[in-house]
């Protein structure tokens, strides 16, 4: 089997495909609206009566626990909110200052590989990362996108960007986050992702005092590289 490294990236729609709709949501967005949403819209999708979307939020601060998620890795329950969710992975934090884009496509107009599919999220953040001139790495016994630390010490590396989807009919949902500019030590209040022996960083913490929007440019162009064109919709 092909490590996800090798995978091909491009993961362009079928001839004659919509763009995918591009949108940011103007303020915080609680998350059982944000799941809500996605699931209303994957199923429009997934009866050809909605374009493909992807969606642009930052959460108030909240945990949430993916399908493999094990209790003890919470490790403080009374901090945030709690949220179990059917995406795949871990725990994870999200909260202000962190972009989150949910992803839904249908994957019978691209390719129906899920593997392929998580390979080419990773691209398009490794991507991102470079248009700023950070190395964003993947590894193949974890997934998300990697930063190495040797400021740290030997082997040390953070992680800057995660991702857990869910697909149902072949329409994804759920996507990937990335730390523009959380607060970090939110994230001591659970296992990342159950990696226990390395750090997570941001752009910010990374020397790169980058705005939202100017994140956000960068991921819309990176996006349509390896997954075709969008069309912004407010």
């Amino acid at each position: 089997m092909k490590t996800r490294e090798a995978l091909a990236v491009s993961f362009l729609p079928e001839a004659g495909s919509e763009p995918v709709e591009w949108v940011i949501a103007d303020g915080p967005v609680g998350y059982e609206a944000a799941v809500a949403e996605m699931e209303a819209r994957a199923a429009l999708i997934a009866d050809g009566t909605a374009r493909e979307r992807v969606w642009l939020v930052e959460h108030p601060a909240l945990y949430t626990a993916g399908t493999s998620a094990r209790d003890e890795d919470l490790l403080t329950p009374e901090r945030f909110p709690v949220h179990r969710t059917g995406r795949g992975g871990q725990f994870t934090y999200h909260g202000p200052g962190q972009r989150v884009a949910y992803v839904m496509l249908d994957l019978k107009r691209r390719e129906p590989d899920l593997r392929r599919f998580v390979s080419a999220l990773e691209a398009w953040l490794i991507g991102t990362l470079g248009a700023f001139n950070i190395r964003g790495e993947r590894r193949e016994e974890r997934v998300g996108v990697w930063v190495r630390r040797p400021e740290k010490g030997e082997g040390a590396e953070d992680k800057i960007a995660a991702l857990g989807i869910r697909v149902r009919r072949w329409v994804s949902f759920h996507g990937i986050s990335l730390n523009v500019e959380p607060e970090l030590a939110h994230f001591d209040g659970i296992v990342p992702c159950g990696v226990s022996d390395q750090g997570v960083t941001s752009l910010v913490d990374l020397g790169l005092p980058l705005t939202m929007p100017e994140v956000d440019s960068a991921l819309r162009a990176e996006f349509e590289q390896i997954f075709g064109p969008t069309v912004a919709v407010s």
